[in-house]
């Protein structure tokens, strides 16, 4: 129960993290002169991906394989962000401070996914 619970605040808290990149996709969008577009398109996907977690938090054991890819897809982002940092001097601590919230996010969400026994449960007493 406990780590259910934890696992919902989890969700919560990435999903709004994650949807709270409307904000520079809008500025992208509005002034794409002045904006990565690659970095446009990256907080576009993160924005949907926040979303679905949001929606996940009522039943996280329906959920596995979406949780299970946020947390991958995280961890694959840390992993670029990482290597950029030490290529690119002026964005390196930015980039090995993201990376390393982006390793935290992917590790709380394997160590908190639901196992397959707790979907079985979950589907057994919906019966």
């Amino acid at each position: 129960m406990l780590r259910e619970r934890a696992m919902k605040i989890v969700l919560v808290l990435v999903g709004l993290l994650f949807s709270a990149a409307i904000y520079p996709v809008i500025g992208g969008l509005l002034d794409p002169a002045h904006s990565d577009t690659g970095d446009t398109m990256m907080m576009g996907l993160y924005v949907a991906l926040g979303i679905f977690l949001l929606i996940a938090v009522r039943n996280p054991s329906a959920h596995r394989s979406l949780i299970a890819f946020a947390a991958w897809s995280s961890f694959a982002h840390a992993v670029v962000m990482s290597v950029l940092g030490f290529e690119i001097a002026s964005e390196r601590v930015g980039f090995l401070v993201g990376s390393a919230v982006l390793v935290v996010i992917g590790i709380a969400l394997i160590m908190l996914a639901p196992g397959k026994e707790s979907e079985q449960r979950a589907e057994a007493s919906a019966a």
